[in-house]
């Protein structure tokens, strides 16, 4: 008999596709059950939609749900806020109220983002810990924090929700609107010769706190499967160590084959540039045994050498 149901929002996407991956590599992997919200042979279920939200947790019945589904790209989120608030806060409440009426006993597992914290960062030298104030300087972090606030006041009314709050985190497979994947993307095109040996880039100065996704993946999981029963509430997960942009840059930059001239794009700069984003751990820590595993340099290899495979099997998605 299954001993986890796991219902997943935005499973085909880049976090979902990992976690996905990340379950078939268990040795439990047998136990676990894991679904989207999409019936192969149903319509697409928008998380917009209350009922038919409703409709998938009253007929999978999971004993987890994780939410990853959202408008997850900040420049996104800004083009379109109508869209974004209405995705990423009223989508999160049919699902968390589906959860509630239909499956109260499943764990509701919220992937929110330290984007929530904001303008908070610049007032501490330290890395921030859970109790540090929402302050979201973009839309993506205000629907965010809205979310995450939503959900803890509905875990007073008895929602077994774990809010987590992920830093920045890569890998293969994430998109090229993100920082290590546009300029893995960058160098491999100029090492095919696709692009002159110059790369545009906005602030390197900025400093932040970066993860591999399989580390973020496996937090969501521990709260899933391997603690089921730890404590809801709020979950930083980060490294506590923030690298600065310009040290990625040059981390990647050494692993070209090409020789490369790095020039400042005005069109890349953000005006709300915070210099140093960093969070604190400890509970997740404690709570879930979870810690950042995979080192940095692997990441960054791993990224870039992602990107030159697709230039040899897919090259049009760098053309």
């Amino acid at each position: 008999m299954t001993r986890h149901r796991l219902l997943v929002t935005g499973l085909p996407g880049f976090v979902g596709t990992v976690l996905a991956n990340r379950v078939c590599e268990r040795a439990d992997a047998a136990d676990i059950a894991i679904s989207g919200l999409n019936d192969p042979e149903d319509a697409m279920v928008d998380i917009r939609d209350a009922d038919a939200v409703a409709a998938v947790v009253k007929r999978v019945k999971p004993t987890a749900l994780i939410h990853l589904a959202a408008i997850a790209s900040p420049r996104d989120a800004a083009d379109d806020p109508a869209e974004a608030w209405a995705v990423n806060v009223m989508g999160t409440f049919n699902l968390a109220h589906a959860i509630r009426s239909h499956a109260p006993d499943a764990r509701f597992i919220f992937a929110g983002s330290a984007e929530a914290y904001g303008a908070t960062f610049a007032r501490y030298c330290e890395p921030l810990r859970e109790d540090a104030a929402f302050e979201p300087t973009s839309v993506y972090g205000a629907t965010k924090a809205a979310a995450d606030l939503m959900l803890g006041q509905m875990a007073r009314g008895g929602l077994n929700a774990v809010r987590f709050r992920p830093f920045n985190h890569t890998g293969p497979g994430q998109a090229p609107a993100y920082v290590v994947s546009a300029f893995a993307r960058q160098i491999v095109r100029i090492e095919r010769g696709w692009q002159e040996p110059v790369m545009k880039v906005g602030n390197l100065e900025a400093a932040r706190d970066f993860m591999n996704v399989r580390d973020v993946v496996d937090a969501y999981l521990a709260a899933a499967v391997d603690a089921p029963l730890a404590a809801p509430g709020a979950y930083n997960l980060a490294t506590g160590s923030p690298i600065a942009i310009q040290t990625i840059l040059d981390t990647i930059i050494e692993r070209s084959e090409r020789t490369i001239t790095v020039e400042r794009d005005p069109g890349l700069m953000r005006p709300s540039e915070i210099p140093v984003v960093s969070g604190d751990a400890t509970r997740a820590h404690e709570a879930f045994n979870w810690k950042p595993r995979v080192p940095l340099s692997e990441t960054l290899e791993d990224v870039l050498n992602h990107w030159r495979e697709l230039a040899n099997t897919q090259p049009e998605t760098l053309q």
